[in-house]
């Protein structure tokens, strides 16, 4: 839609040329929301696209993803051999309530500092034990903030006004770990009511439980080896009681509960 606010749109080639962060400033990635409603609080955008970051960088560390690179480019990602955990970066990607035209211009960094419940690249970093960097306004040095900690809520995150998302970083060691997924929406293709990701070593070592629509922040279950049923179903008790569970028209809070119970026990016996 048209923003009838916005009176000018800045192109710069760094991040160093907005040498002053004002309200009514607002980064441009994709703008996939930034043009789906008014901001009328809004009278610039500052386009980041000029800053030419790279989408995807393989190493010998992981995998780096700028925060600009798009949605339909991760999909369309051909990872190394080695790394088994790839495919479930295209489960993330279609389990978006998103066309293919949002593919191509819709953003990861722009999913995840939407913060919300249903944000799969969200879930996607937050399972395989994503960092992030983050560049902050006050010319202090980058700050590397854990996937699990980066969301405080529902579109809540610890970026402070002007900060920036510059890219996220997938290890390698998580990369090579087998994986089980389950995603459940009220309808078809519909926003995700639960996402729940298992990930274990080859050596059934360091089995995790990553939890994410179902609860308002990713919560991550980490076990040294595949727990039993009840040791499983007890941790998930301990650490989400029940207004931890994001109730909403994608589903209730019991329901929301239920399914993160379910899905986690299907996840465990996949990954045993």
């Amino acid at each position: 839609m048209n923003l009838t606010t916005i009176t000018a749109v800045e192109r710069p080639a760094s991040p160093d040329h907005i040498t002053t962060w004002r309200d009514g400033y607002a980064w441009l990635a994709g703008g996939t929301w930034l043009f789906s409603e008014p901001q009328v609080s809004t009278d610039t955008l500052i386009d980041l696209d000029g800053f030419g970051w790279p989408a995807l960088e393989v190493s010998d560390a992981g995998l780096d993803i700028g925060a600009t690179c798009r949605i339909a480019e991760l999909f369309a990602f051909d990872a190394p051999a080695e790394w088994i955990a790839a495919p479930l970066f295209r489960d993330c990607c279609n389990s978006l309530l998103a066309s293919f035209k949002i593919w191509n211009a819709a953003t990861v960094g722009g999913n995840v500092c939407m913060s919300l419940p249903a944000g799969a690249m969200i879930s996607l970093t937050a399972a395989l034990e994503g960092t992030y960097t983050v560049w902050p306004r006050d010319g202090a040095a980058p700050e590397q903030v854990s996937a699990l900690d980066f969301v405080t809520g529902n579109n809540a995150n610890i970026l402070r006004p002007g900060a920036l998302l510059r890219s996220i970083r997938l290890p390698d060691s998580a990369l090579r770990k087998r994986f089980a997924y389950r995603q459940q929406s009220l309808v078809h293709l519909g926003r995700s009511a639960a996402l729940i990701i298992g990930t274990c070593g080859a050596d059934g070592h360091d089995f995790r439980i990553t939890v994410t629509a179902a609860t308002t922040r990713p919560v991550q279950l980490h076990f040294d080896d595949v727990p039993a049923q009840a040791e499983l179903r007890r941790e998930i008790t301990e650490r989400l009681s029940a207004d931890d569970y994001f109730d909403d028209v994608n589903g209730s809070a019991p329901y929301k509960q239920h399914l993160t119970y379910h899905f986690a026990e299907q996840l465990r016996a996949e990954l045993s």
